[in-house]
């Protein structure tokens, strides 16, 4: 009779996305951005709250109290996904774009079942996000048309060169002697 090797179980490897931390109190025993990440790490690692929880040293009570405050809908979108939950799409608030912009995203690290380490991400989209919130610049002269989004429907023309600058201290003779390999 011919034996077969048991079946491999497949390997999962959890995944947790990079969320922005909820802002935390100045308390050294508190919800920190490292807790609050290693928390969703060992969230995916055990699937279960109260063990995730009693991991960094936490109570499973004030995890929920921390999802439910003000500010931490990123943390609380990050949890529906580690336990396979469909977030819904909701809204970024101002507030929320820019501190992801200034502060990045932190992203937990899991090998081979543990925790090993935090990486902060840089939220280009949010960046991005801000940067077309602004202001176009103005155009007095009506020189590009006055449309403000559109770039195919520039004119051939525009402003003209830029005046040349009154001194410039790299190539002036004298000016560094130890940028003289700057000029050319």
């Amino acid at each position: 009779m011919k034996r077969y090797p048991p079946a491999r179980r497949q390997a999962r490897h959890p995944r947790v996305p990079a969320f922005l931390p909820a802002a935390p109190r100045a308390r050294a025993d508190g919800w920190t951005a490292e807790r609050q990440a290693r928390f969703l790490a060992e969230l995916a690692i055990t699937g279960s709250v109260s063990a995730a929880a009693r991991k960094v040293g936490m109570a499973r009570e004030t995890a929920y109290r921390l999802r439910r405050k003000p500010g931490a809908e990123s943390f609380a979108a990050a949890w529906d996904q580690v336990l396979g939950r469909e977030p819904g799409r909701r809204k970024v608030t101002g507030e929320e774009l820019y501190r992801r912009a200034i502060e990045g995203l932190l992203k937990p690290h899991i090998y081979r079942g543990r925790c090993t380490g935090m990486e902060r991400k840089a939220d280009n989209s949010a960046l991005l996000g801000l940067a077309s919130r602004l202001d176009p610049l103005p155009d007095p002269e009506g020189l590009w048309g006055g449309r403000s989004q559109s770039f195919a429907g520039r004119p051939a023309s525009h402003p003209g060169p830029l005046p040349p600058a009154p001194w410039d201290p790299i190539s002036a003779p004298g000016a560094y002697p130890f940028a003289a390999h700057l000029r050319g």
